[in-house]
């Protein structure tokens, strides 16, 4: 079995050290590092470059989702599993939209927590069924109008964009330029009256 490579982002110190056994303990997977805070894992996170990164929402100063927008354009190849112990819509919708691949509760079984890990190193987006739920109800909230008023090459940008990935990424995806693509969004953040990814992504959630 494949050894999966891990850092943890987390400030609260027995939460840590929980977590730090659970992958220590654990044949498949291997322990590189942790930070208590989200400024020393953007230094720190880059150097060790694990598979995966479970990630505290809720840090100090500077929040986990901050911390996974500065580092996910600079290293798309890292995995972040968020870690929280609240499962409120805003945050939920914050983290994807910043580039998190799942999404956990803390109180999750340590087996539950090692098979997440293992699922998002293979591909998959764990989330925790609570999670899951939050994302399908959003996903089936009617869409405004603004929406509907978008091409269909815009909305598929859109969607893209509300999964979290680059604009180089979608470009690969659609075949097209990046500057394209960047045109896209400018057009669609016109459309839907909003000046950021972030309202944009909201909209598109139908918040």
């Amino acid at each position: 079995m494949e050894q999966i490579t891990v850092c943890i982002v987390e400030d609260n110190y027995d939460i840590l050290q929980a977590l730090e056994q659970i992958i220590m303990m654990s044949d498949g997977y291997k322990l590189l590092g942790s930070f208590t805070s989200a400024e020393d894992a953007i230094v720190g996170l880059p150097i060790l470059h694990p598979n995966v990164v479970l990630m505290d929402i809720n840090l100090g100063k500077m929040n986990g989702i901050e911390c996974v927008k500065a580092i996910k354009p600079l290293h798309p190849e890292i995995l972040f599993m968020m870690c929280t112990v609240y499962e409120e819509d805003e945050k939920i919708f914050e983290a994807l939209a910043a580039g998190a691949n799942g999404y956990i509760l803390k109180k999750t079984a340590p087996a539950k927590m090692l098979e997440a890990i293992r699922e998002l190193y293979e591909g998959g987006a764990p989330m925790s069924s609570q999670i899951a739920r939050k994302v399908v109800n959003a996903f089936q909230k009617p869409h405004s109008a603004q929406i509907d008023s978008l091409s269909n090459r815009e909305a598929e940008i859109l969607e893209y964009l509300a999964k979290g990935l680059l604009y180089k990424e979608i470009a690969a995806h659609l075949n097209i330029a990046q500057e394209t693509v960047r045109k896209h969004v400018y057009h669609i953040y016109e459309k839907l009256h909003v000046n950021n990814r972030v309202e944009a992504v909201n909209k598109y959630f139908g918040r």
